[in-house]
């Protein structure tokens, strides 16, 4: 990986020097069919043909052109053929004496990927068929033709390429096919990272948006969506294209510019290890977001989010996009605000604020208090830097920012400087000083002061109320305190709601008093709530306007643990929550409590994505947060109540299958497994729930991680979904097997191996480290730091990535442990920063995971 590297410094010289005028590339993909010849361990490969016009400012000048390829046949520069063995390393092509103006032409056969980097290429193991996509960000395009691959190196694009018979192939304009070819029409000025090449055997269906804007001019955009021929008949086309046209209606609505890309096809893929991609006029999905099931409404939520955020990227990052990575939020933290804001309005997911609350907001504030944490604008010193800031705090950290922006500078101003940007930038690259003008123009607001206290510094401040009260019940004081961590000590303004509530007349918990207030310094005073009657709570933070963790004054607390259920606003019930898991997350609360809040208030959550959210921190904090001698007892009670509320569950409701998914998780007792196994043989039932394929699943895998489900078992259900998802499935639960020659295996094909596709390599990982399995996995902790510079060194980004996050040795939650992960850290301070850090996540994990245990042990002494 490190010879593909690309630093800042470099793509700026070669900016500096090279404007690209235009690509033509052919890719010749029929090499996708056939099999490989027995024997042959060389990659499966495919012609690319690729022809570059641009222009030098500096005359006989030298620069480079990117390219990851096993072979190149034949390199031209400006008429002249050189040698491919002297002026190709494997990764970059030297151009020298270049001219004012250029053409170069690169003839290679590129790879066909199976680690979703690149052309990844998937065989269907159900039909035989073959698909294939494409997949760049930030910088894998090169993998395919060669270029220049830096985002500030904008040009049209157009794409031709030859397919086996009966495929058809879709790029980001529109094709026909001429001779055998399709040809497809030139781009827009584009990034490299956002071209896109589709083919293969798919399902496609179309549909048409059509908007007539007050100046009479009349806009028609065809409509795309396509899948797999065996998701055929799981595919709710219609759902997608309906959720497609709101979004763009509501853009066109708000940011008074046009889709500028013409055709919208969206592709849902296989093996994807992204949740979509914003290919202008071609974006891709994983196709987990066609159901095979019965899923919650929370699934179609987050699906219509998605499809949301990629399309407010058409403006938000394809036509406007980033100079280089350290701005990448100016493309992914407006996709993710604008995801939901256009979600809430344009759409029936009106509650998808309260999603963000506790959801989206929970990765940033973990993000945000790792040994990573980075300012919202982030220094990005090279590519692998890149890769590792699709985080959370670029998407949700980000967004959280720019909903406080909102509520900081005005609706109406942040939309109209978003118009201004749009216009003022059209096609070309920008930087964080180029939004904060047009912001400033439209809100009148000092955003460079903005800006440095919001996007120029890292870490989460907390907000507690602080409450006075008279002898007659009256509040006398509230005051709100704010407080930084000692190693990200920046006090931020806060643009804050904060809401009373008490007790009403039909013994609900409601809001009675509210105000706004801007939260500056260590201590702000609340003047509007001066003589309101005494809250039993103070929400600080109400209506979530602004990024921070909320704490409460002991008389909230000691409300919500009483009373939390009786709390009737769902948004604002969010917000405890989130509140309650960061304070067990930070080892201020126990972990048995919050497992305890849970099993006492969660069955009266009516939205099913905080209750699904529920159920995952809970996981997390019986598995990693809670003393290890209370563990057994916890899972006890944890399956009590999950299959309490499975049986009082209404019956067919998403509530009854998000708690019978609970209840498989933490399953362990006979008693439980039993009864998992008689509702898949259909000796046990419970009224209502379908047990469907991939609630089947759900239900194998505890039987195979407790030795009740054995390879033929797992066989015999993979027969009956002898699919793709099947697949991944299975191998999930043959991994989760407590058998030691099982673990051997499954470590060695993703450790010792590259045979398995990304997908697989995703559900080895998954199914190897059990919590119940601790003592037959401690083996692995030694073998894990002893291979994963190895493992980073010869796989590729995507995979180095999985391997060094998915088998960090968490479930051996003690300080020798973490002693292993700093040793490691002393003996390779020149290893890949992008490795470093990755361990240095993972330690800054176990390590709190050891306080939150030090926690609930104290529960127990005291």
């Amino acid at each position: 990986m490190p010879g593909e590297n690309l630093s800042r410094d470099e793509a700026q010289e070669r900016a500096a020097l090279l404007s690209v005028d235009g690509y033509e590339v052919f890719l010749d993909l029929r090499s996708a069919v056939g099999d490989s010849q027995e024997g042959d361990t060389t990659p499966r490969t495919f012609r690319s043909v690729t022809t570059i016009r641009f222009r030098c400012a500096e005359a006989g000048a030298a620069s480079f052109a990117d390219l990851i390829a096993p072979s190149v046949t034949a390199v031209s520069l400006n008429g002249k053929d050189l040698d491919p063995s002297e002026v190709f390393d494997g990764s970059r092509i030297a151009l020298e004496d270049l001219r004012e103006e250029n053409e170069l032409v690169v003839d290679a056969q590129c790879a066909y990927s199976r680690t979703g980097e690149g052309m990844h290429r998937f065989v269907d193991p159900e039909d035989g068929e073959v698909y294939l996509y494409t997949q760049y960000e930030p910088a894998d395009s090169r993998r395919v033709f060669a270029n220049f691959e830096q985002p500030d190196l904008k040009a049209p694009f157009r794409f031709s390429a030859r397919a086996p018979e009966g495929w058809t192939v879709w790029s980001n304009g529109a094709g026909e096919q001429v001779d055998g070819v399709w040809q497809f029409a030139e781009t827009k000025p584009i990034s490299t990272y956002i071209t896109a090449v589709v083919a293969g055997p798919y399902h496609y269906v179309t549909d048409s948006y059509e908007r007539v804007f007050e100046d009479g001019t009349r806009l028609e955009i065809p409509l795309g969506a396509m899948c797999r021929k065996g998701l055929a008949k799981h595919f709710d086309a219609d759902d997608v294209f309906l959720v497609t046209k709101q979004g763009l209606d509501f853009f066109h609505d708000h940011f008074d510019f046009p889709y500028p890309f013409g055709k919208y096809d969206q592709a849902f893929v296989p093996e994807y290890n992204l949740g979509a991609m914003e290919n202008p006029g071609c974006v891709t999905f994983r196709e987990e977001f066609i159901f095979r099931g019965k899923v919650t409404q929370a699934s179609y939520e987050r699906r219509a989010n998605v499809i949301l955020h990629e399309m407010a990227h058409m403006w938000f990052g394809d036509l406007v996009t980033m100079r280089w990575w350290d701005d990448l939020w100016l493309k992914e933290s407006f996709a993710d605000f604008m995801g939901s804001f256009s979600m809430v309005e344009a759409t029936r997911f009106t509650n998808g604020w309260i999603t963000f609350a506790n959801n989206r907001k929970a990765w940033a504030y973990r993000a945000d208090q790792l040994p990573s944490t980075h300012p919202v604008t982030a220094d990005i010193r090279d590519l692998e830097d890149a890769k590792l800031n699709f985080d959370g705090i670029t998407y949700a950290k980000g967004a959280s920012v720019l909903k406080q922006l909102v509520a900081y500078a005005g609706r109406d101003a942040f939309l109209e400087g978003a118009r201004r940007y749009f216009k003022r930038h059209a096609y070309g690259n920008t930087r964080l000083g180029d939004l904060l003008s047009v912001l400033e123009e439209t809100s009148g607001r000092d955003m460079a002061a903005w800006s440095r206290a919001w996007l120029e510094t890292a870490g989460v401040n907390s907000l507690t109320p602080q409450v006075t009260l008279s002898a007659e019940g009256r509040v006398t004081e509230l005051a709100v305190v704010q407080e930084a961590a000692e190693s990200h000590p920046t006090l931020r303004p806060h643009r804050v709601a904060v809401g009373l509530y008490r007790r009403s007349e039909a013994g609900d918990l409601v809001r009675y008093a509210r105000a706004e207030v801007d939260v500056e310094g260590p201590r702000t005073t609340v003047a509007e709530l001066v003589g309101a009657e005494a809250p039993e709570l103070v929400l600080v933070n109400d209506d979530d306007l602004t990024y921070c963790k909320i704490r409460f004054d002991e008389t909230s607390l000691a409300t919500l643990r009483e009373r939390l259920g009786d709390l009737t606003d769902p948004l604002a019930r969010a917000l405890c929550w989130s509140a309650l898991w960061n304070l067990t997350r930070d080892g201020l609360m126990p972990a048995r409590d919050f497992v305890g809040l849970v099993l006492r208030f969660a069955g009266r959550e009516t939205d099913i994505g905080v209750l699904q959210m529920l159920h995952a921190w809970t996981g997390t904090a019986h598995t990693h947060y809670a003393a290890p001698g209370w563990r057994e007892e916890g899972g006890r009670l944890l399956a009590e109540g999950a299959l309490r509320e499975l049986r009082i569950a209404e019956p067919g409701s998403q509530h009854q299958l998000t708690w019978a998914r609970f209840f498989a998780s933490v399953a362990s007792s006979d008693a439980d497994l039993q009864l998992l196994q008689g509702l898949l043989d259909g000796t046990a039932k419970i009224d209502g729930l379908d047990v469907d394929q991939e609630l089947r699943w759900a239900f194998q895998l505890p039987l195979a991680v407790h030795g009740v489900a054995d390879e033929r078992a797992l066989a015999a259900e993979l027969s009956r979904d002898d699919t793709a998802s099947g697949k991944r499935h299975q191998v999930r639960c043959l991994a989760a097997r407590p058998s030691a020659a099982v673990k051997a295996q499954a470590w060695a094909s993703v450790v010792e191996s590259d045979a398995l596709s990304n997908a697989l390599v995703e559900a080895t990982i998954s199914g190897f480290a059990q919590p119940s399995q601790r003592a037959l996995v401690a083996e692995y902790a030694p073998k894990y730091f002893a291979a994963i510079e190895r493992v980073w060194a010869e796989r590729s980004i995507q995979i180095g990535m999985d391997v060094v996050r998915g088998l960090f040795p968490h479930l051996q939650d003690s300080p020798e442990t973490v002693a292993a992960a700093d040793a490691w850290l002393s003996a390779h301070e020149s290893a890949p920063p992008a490795l470093r850090r990755l361990v240095l996540e993972s330690r800054d994990d176990l390590s709190r995971a050891l306080r939150a245990q030090a926690c609930d042990t104290g529960a127990t002494e005291g």
